[in-house]
This record gives C-alpha cells, sequence and structure tokens, in this order.
C-alpha cells in the first residue's frame, strides 16, 4: 500500500507535540513494513466513503482516504479531533 500526504496533513503535523511528531514517524515506517500491524488498528472508520484511519498514540489519530492501492493522509490530530472529524461526515 502506498501513502501520500496532503498540505493540510502537513500543517496538522507540525503543530503536534515532538514527542507525537516522532511516534508518527514511527507508525508510518511500520505502515510501509507491515500496513496491518496490530499496534497500527488501521481500519476502516466511514460506512460509505473509504476512509481509514491509524492509530499513532493511544490519543492521536490519523485519517486518509484510500484511492485505488493509496492511502491519502490528511488529517493527524488527538482522538477527541478525530470524532468531531469523523462527525462531520
Amino acid at each position: 500500500m502506498n501513502s501520500l500526504t496532503t498540505e493540510d496533513f502537513w500543517g496538522q503535523y507540525h503543530q503536534l507535540p515532538k514527542r507525537i511528531r516522532q511516534r508518527a514517524r514511527v507508525a508510518y515506517q511500520q505502515s510501509q513494513n507491515d500496513p496491518r500491524h496490530p499496534g497500527l488498528q488501521f481500519k476502516r472508520v466511514h460506512p460509505a466513503l473509504p476512509l481509514y484511519s491509524a492509530r499513532i498514540t493511544e490519543d492521536y489519530r490519523a485519517v486518509g482516504l484510500l484511492d485505488g492501492d493509496t492511502v491519502v493522509w490528511d488529517f493527524i490530530r488527538t482522538h477527541h479531533e478525530y470524532v468531531r472529524y469523523l462527525n462531520s461526515f
């Protein structure tokens, strides 16, 4: 599976605490080595749209749109913001 990121993703990423950015890099490496790694909890999170999430830490999630074999990541924030984001669809 391939990954791409949007400008919005990078804007959010750079606002994260340093330790969360480091965990995001680790999660990205795990996803490249094994997208089904249990620590990522990679899963579809919307019944109609091909939206998928990956766990960064207990309190942070990333969300992307699956397009063919590529996930376009456009969200990385706290779990609370993640829930609000998903409820906006």
